[in-house]
């Protein structure tokens, strides 16, 4: 089937005077991951919700799998896995009869004890919801999203306070997923599961895209040069004197000033700009330590794109 699993045109939310997504467009695959990323306050949430059809929209077009997920909401739940960030199960349910009814409302569900399983949680099957630890809270609420076999599942933030093992078996999981053709719609604050993850990254910022593309498009040859002074440098003057397009990036921590130095063409960066980097420090005075060029991640095309940390 050659139309996406989600269509999103132009899409636009108000909250009273406050217009928290400004004309906001990505398409998501079918059979594949995207990641929908931002700093608090982006438009994440809300786009998600629209989607969901748990919100309407005040502008533009929302379509999930070919249909309206407000007016077609009943034609899509069965066909559509939500995994919320927290909440959703009773306190009290133990944790294999609540995935036993979850499956029960489908009509070819996956096996619960296969999920179980899979996602470490057999140990806890007989334990009520309100004695899981965080990370199996977590995992319970993952297995409720793919359940039912869903042609498209929303993942907000599926490995929020799990164990580095427990993280690698939902990154399986995931996995299996794209693999079996189901599109995922991904939310994380971590930098490193979007990009082992995601087959497209949108970053948004104050309700719109401000990047998009593969994580290889969004960091290939892409490469920057970092160092540390104890003293603070003038990061204009610095970037005044490089080419055309390059960037300086000043952060401080522990009396430390740290600088990271990129440029737009990443045919620039090559022994001349070092040589630059290094001359200008040196007639300023400056003793530039532990100097290393390194490639770029998605987590620093975040960072310049949208100028914010991930979490504010």
């Amino acid at each position: 089937m050659d139309t996406p699993a989600v269509e999103v045109v132009d899409l636009v939310k108000r909250y009273g005077a406050t217009e928290a997504v400004t004309g906001l467009t990505f398409t998501a695959r079918r059979g594949a991951v995207t990641a929908l990323l931002g700093p608090n306050g982006a438009g994440k949430t809300s786009t998600i919700e629209i989607c969901e059809g748990f919100r309407h929209a005040d502008g533009g077009k929302v379509r999930v799998l070919g249909l309206d997920p407000v007016s077609d909401a009943t034609a899509l739940k069965p066909r559509v896995g939500v995994m919320p960030q927290s909440g959703g199960v009773p306190t009290g349910a133990r944790t294999a009869e609540w995935l036993r009814l979850m499956a029960s409302f489908h009509a070819s569900p996956i096996d619960p004890g296969v999920l179980l399983e899979r996602l470490g949680l057999a140990s806890a099957a007989q334990t009520p919801f309100r004695r899981l630890s965080g990370g199996q809270q977590q995992r319970l609420s993952l297995a409720c999203a793919v359940i039912g076999r869903p042609e498209l599942v929303f993942l907000d933030e599926p490995t929020a306070g799990l164990d580095p093992q427990a993280r690698m078996a939902a990154w399986d999981l995931v996995s299996t997923l794209r693999e079996a053709g189901v599109a995922v719609i991904l939310t994380t604050h971590y930098m490193e599961e979007a990009e082992r993850l995601a087959d497209h990254v949108v970053i948004i910022d104050r309700g719109a895209v401000v990047v998009e593309g593969t994580p290889a498009e969004l960091t290939e040859g892409r490469r920057e040069v970092r160092f540390n002074t104890d003293v603070p440098l003038d990061a204009e003057a610095l970037e005044a004197a490089l080419p055309a397009g390059s960037r300086v990036l000043a952060s401080a921590a522990g009396g430390r000033h740290e600088y990271a130095v990129a440029a737009d063409e990443p045919d620039a960066l090559g022994p001349e700009f070092l040589a630059t980097v290094t001359a200008w420090c040196a007639s300023s005075g400056v003793l530039a330590e532990d100097l290393r060029v390194r490639r770029r991640t998605l987590e620093d095309v975040f960072l310049e794109t949208t100028g914010r940390e991930l979490r504010d």
